[in-house]
């Protein structure tokens, strides 16, 4: 006989798209129309209980505003961007009063934004969408982030949003109810296989015609996700599809180096920014960067800029005061892009 259903409010946020909300109101639908019973019971939440606008122009009907629903077993934020609206203040200090006394609280897309916003997510494992992958991972520094497609830690989990939401909701409903079930709600939306959340998120590329290879703009767009965990030049090769000679072969062509080099300049680049800009230690960027040692950091960072980088760091507040310094030295075959 089943027990009493899991209670779950699900908090949409604009800007909102059905195809955002929809995996979370349709595997719950089918588990409870597959098992028979009322293994969920949910209801739509938004901050006002007003309706959230839609892309497209439509409307998606609340329930209930968000403070009417903080009773409840399973909390889930979603939204497909992070942004702020009138009451956003109110709205993030109700959550960090909700969520700390709410058994399993998640965030699906840029709802992994707001937990993070509301002090939500510390020493937690995070799954973060890529596409801000490397402006979360520098604004919440004691997140643990990832780029996987989702993580379930402890009372708290987040899902990269997509496609991903599918394969997260089918995770949760297998924790709670067994993988038979989960199975049985895929085979009834035409999922072959299903995504474990170890599997990491798959970055897809855009060029211009007349622009560089596709398969190199893939290769550049992993190494631009993957700086404090560097992946293996083999790894981005089968990532991309290609040959690890193949890979070699674009980098030289396009960029005259090769693709160790270039990740190297890329990482070095990336740190010299935040020397310059933050106030984190030495072995902090280190490791943020993907180096395994502050010794190992300081030693590429001289080979690259001619110094080190509590130097680096001297010089940028010296010359912020209006100091004359030397313009470091390159030793680079070319200089990595910065990020958009």
């Amino acid at each position: 006989m089943a027990g009493a259903p899991l209670q779950v409010a699900i908090v949409a946020l604009p800007p909102m798209s059905m195809s955002g909300i929809g995996p979370i109101i349709d595997t719950l639908t089918l588990a409870n129309e597959i098992d028979g019973h009322r293994l969920y019971e949910w209801r739509i939440c938004s901050w006002d209980g007003r309706a959230v606008p839609l892309s497209g122009g439509a409307q998606l009907p609340a329930d209930c505003a968000f403070n009417d629903a903080v009773r409840c077993d399973w909390l889930i934020v979603v939204s497909e961007r992070y942004q702020q609206f009138a009451d956003y203040r109110l709205f993030l200090a109700s959550l960090a009063r909700v969520a700390p006394r709410t058994p399993l609280v998640t965030g699906i897309h840029h709802g992994v934004w707001w937990l993070a916003m509301a002090g939500q997510l510390a020493q937690y494992r995070v799954a973060v969408n890529w596409e801000t992958y490397q402006q979360f991972t520098e604004q919440f520094e004691r997140a643990i982030v990832s780029q996987q497609i989702f993580e379930i830690d402890r009372d708290r989990a987040t899902c990269s949003g997509g496609q991903a939401s599918i394969d997260f909701m089918l995770a949760m409903i297998a924790r709670d109810h067994g993988p038979d079930l989960a199975e049985r709600i895929a085979d009834s939306l035409g999922i072959g296989t299903l995504r474990a959340g170890t599997e990491r998120q798959r970055i897809p590329f855009v060029t211009a015609p007349g622009e560089r290879h596709p398969r190199l703009n893939d290769a550049l767009q992993l190494m631009e996700a993957n700086i404090e965990d560097p992946l293996a030049t083999d790894e981005i090769a089968n990532l991309v599809g290609i040959s690890r000679r193949q890979l070699e072969r674009l980098f030289r062509q396009y960029l005259g180096a090769m693709p160790s080099k270039y990740y190297l300049n890329l990482r070095l680049t990336k740190a010299r920014t935040q020397l310059q800009r933050t106030s984190k230690s030495v072995v902090q960027i280190s490791l943020a960067c993907g180096f395994s040692s502050a010794a190992h950091f300081s030693n590429a960072y001289r080979d690259r800029f001619g110094v080190t980088p509590r130097e680096e760091r001297r010089n940028w507040i010296e010359k912020q005061r209006g100091g004359a310094i030397d313009e470091p030295r390159g030793g680079a075959l070319i200089e990595p892009p910065e990020p958009a």
